[in-house]
């Protein structure tokens, strides 16, 4: 496969995972509230797997060239929870819970691909090859936008459980709330530097400065994805 048709697929595929990642993150937030009392999401059109409902050319950007980013905040309003705290937290953890769901599926059927699909001529190969890189980026960036979400970082889902979980007076709280936005973007630009730095000189101990991009990986991929990979990867080596 050579270079040109490597990027391409490379980035079609992000573009395509992304989107199989985030709507259904995003529908699940606006179900969720929907379910508790909200109209909200759905007076905005907003309860809907209509992917276009959904964009965010930032956060879509940053996903599909850093692997983790956001949609539209689907528009809640707390107020109309029948029960406020539950209504919260049930749809701050709605979105992860969903991209849980879909990296358990999608892993087995990257399996599939990799272990029982035959490459026997050129054209299957590439097919094989794409199918099997679609599927692999949706298992990781799904589990990448969990970890991300679970920062406690307004305005992230991480932020929303703890606001569940909380006074409206703690301290914890209300400073996440304040600092939060800010401290999310210092990291991502950090991540970015990194990255940028890391490529210009190719030096390795760079990787370890960048706080953002390590805690993805490690948490997502050995804390969040070790349940998943474990359990599949012993199923299929019984046959």
């Amino acid at each position: 496969m050579n270079y040109i048709v490597e990027q391409v697929f490379y980035y079609l595929s992000a573009v395509i995972a992304v989107l199989f990642v985030f709507v259904p993150h995003e529908f699940a937030h606006a179900y969720a509230a929907y379910r508790n009392g909200d109209y909200t999401p759905k007076y905005y059109g907003r309860l809907t797997l209509n992917p276009v409902k959904h964009f965010d050319l930032m956060g879509f950007l940053l996903c599909v060239l850093a692997g983790f980013g956001w949609a539209k905040p689907v528009p809640i309003n707390p107020v109309n929870f029948r029960k406020y705290k539950k209504g919260l937290f049930e749809t701050a953890i709605a979105g992860v819970c969903t991209n849980y769901v879909i990296a358990f599926i999608v892993y087995p059927l990257f399996l599939v691909v990799e272990r029982f699909i035959p490459g026997s001529s050129t054209a299957l190969i590439y097919v094989k090859g794409f199918i099997g890189l679609v599927l692999y980026r949706i298992y990781l960036i799904s589990l990448s936008i969990i970890a991300f979400n679970l920062l406690p970082l307004f305005p992230l889902d991480g932020f929303r459980i703890v606001e569940s979980c909380t006074s409206p007076y703690n301290r914890f709280r209300l400073f996440l709330q304040k600092y939060g936005r800010y401290i999310l973007m210092g990291l991502i630009i950090e991540s970015f530097v990194c990255n940028i730095l890391y490529q210009a000189t190719g030096i390795g101990a760079i990787q370890y400065l960048n706080i953002l991009g390590f805690y993805l990986q490690w948490f997502a991929q050995h804390i969040l994805g070790a349940p998943i990979w474990g359990l599949w990867n012993w199923i299929f080596s019984l046959f």
